[in-house]
């Protein structure tokens, strides 16, 4: 049997691989060898890349001055990867005439680049769902006209729709929805144990589809073992702090930050005296070996004045390995879903800034539902900047108050039991298991 991967290029969407094979242009297959967080290097050796002829596009550097936080820089990127269909189906004609099955795995964004698996048959496929199923449940329901089965007060918090994405994107997304039920299955990177009662309520409102669902997350090592052997700056800042003091700063791969809102949450995070890494980089271009990243200057005497108890990092960062450290108290995150899954499963609390797409329905996820976080900022106030002092608070609150703790507390126990959901007999152990033996059957 063959296994094959396609992730749509967004580095979100195809970086957690674990597969046979990885399919994707020669650009984002060479950026996921670089940047394949968590994963043994020996484990990385057993992936087989495949690089597909990818048309030329434009990557133009993101608006750091925009009031939308959404990726609109990374649309051509977007548009040269719906040209794929001719060289995957003609991937899929070598392979399948030398395998007894093979078996595909997308994003549901490549359905209409995959959608040539229904012409030879021994080969099938199945989605990778990369947003939470909370997420997955409410989109499904929204566009049904059904109602959404929470509480009244979550339903009086549940985010808008509106400035989640562009109409671009959101036609993007519809177009692909005709080659969906080609599919024969839908795997989530989730686990029961975090979303046991979406999952269920997802089924209710999928069951015509007659699709089988797989809950096979955390897909990431729970226990890295490699750490130890890894020379990082921030590691190694992270082993000379106490347990539990360091709050995480990330917004992940696709937000920037004006010099505005960059000085603000700088003049908050020395405020609250908290220790913390910051990871300080712009959002990803198409092609991120194409021009030169912005120099973000910091306010004058920033990184002096906080050297005793802060770390600005410009470059990569390991994030499951930070999170997974003992020093660690505290993630300050967009709350794109493969950061909360991380985070969740590592057993860290989540100071939630959501900025587009998904992250605002992670983020009540997270506050509201789970409690293992605060917010940021509300989804309604979006547009408006994040002062020092209410950063400062939330920091504080997270880092160094009763209520801090136990939001801490419930999220390390939480974080406990995902992890021994992924050990022989667990939820999610069980759930992987189910899908291998089906796919081998």
């Amino acid at each position: 049997m063959e296994g094959t991967l396609f992730g749509l290029a967004s580095f979100s969407h195809i970086e957690n691989i674990n597969e046979e094979k990885q399919r994707a242009s020669a650009t984002h297959n060479r950026q996921v060898r670089i940047r394949a967080n968590a994963l043994n290097p020996l484990d990385i050796a057993k992936i087989h890349f495949h690089d597909l002829p990818t048309p030329e596009f434009d990557s133009p550097e993101p608006d750091f001055n925009s009031l939308s936080k959404f990726p609109v820089h990374l649309q051509p990127s977007w548009d040269a990867c719906m040209l794929l269909r001719e060289p995957i189906a003609s991937f899929f004609r070598d392979i399948s005439s030398k395998s007894r099955r093979v078996v595909v795995v997308h994003d549901s964004l490549m359905s209409y680049n995959v959608q040539d698996v229904s012409s030879f048959p021994n080969v099938e496929s199945y989605v990778f769902n990369c947003i939470s199923v909370f997420t997955l449940y409410c989109l499904i329901c929204i566009t049904k006209g059904m109602s959404i089965q929470l509480e009244e007060e979550l339903l009086k918090k549940l985010p808008s729709l509106q400035g989640i994405v562009t109409d671009e994107i959101r036609e993007f997304g519809a177009s692909q929805k005709p080659y969906m039920e080609i599919r024969s299955g839908d795997i989530h990177n989730t686990s029961k144990v975090i979303e046991g009662k979406f999952l269920d309520l997802l089924a209710q409102v999928t069951s015509e589809q007659k699709k089988k669902q797989w809950a096979i997350g955390p897909i990431l090592p729970t226990k890295l073992d490699h750490i130890s052997k890894k020379n990082n700056i921030c590691l190694d800042w992270l082993n000379k702090q106490p347990p539990r003091s360091v709050l995480y700063i990330s917004f992940g791969r696709t937000t920037s930050f004006s010099y505005r809102e960059i000085k603000e949450l700088a003049m908050g995070l020395e405020q609250s005296k908290q220790k913390f890494i910051w990871v300080l980089r712009d959002a990803d271009r198409g092609d991120i070996f194409t021009g030169e990243a912005r120099k973000v200057e910091l306010p004058e005497g920033f990184e002096e004045r906080v050297k005793e108890i802060g770390l600005v990092v410009r470059d990569w960062a390991p994030q499951p390995e930070i999170l997974a450290h003992s020093s660690r108290g505290g993630f300050m995150s967009h709350c794109g879903w493969n950061s909360c899954i991380e985070s969740i499963t590592m057993g860290v609390p989540i100071a939630a800034w959501p900025m587009h797409s998904d992250q605002p329905k992670n983020g009540l996820l997270v506050t509201e539902i789970l409690k293992i976080g605060m917010l940021v900022r509300e989804w309604r106030k979006r547009e408006e900047l994040v002062t020092a002092s209410t950063i400062e608070n939330v920091v504080r609150k997270l880092m160094a108050s009763e209520e801090g703790d136990v939001i801490r507390k419930r999220a390390e126990e939480l974080g406990e039991a995902v992890r021994r959901s992924t050990e022989k007999g667990g939820a999610s152990r069980k759930e992987l298991d189910s899908f291998i033996a089906h796919i081998t059957r």
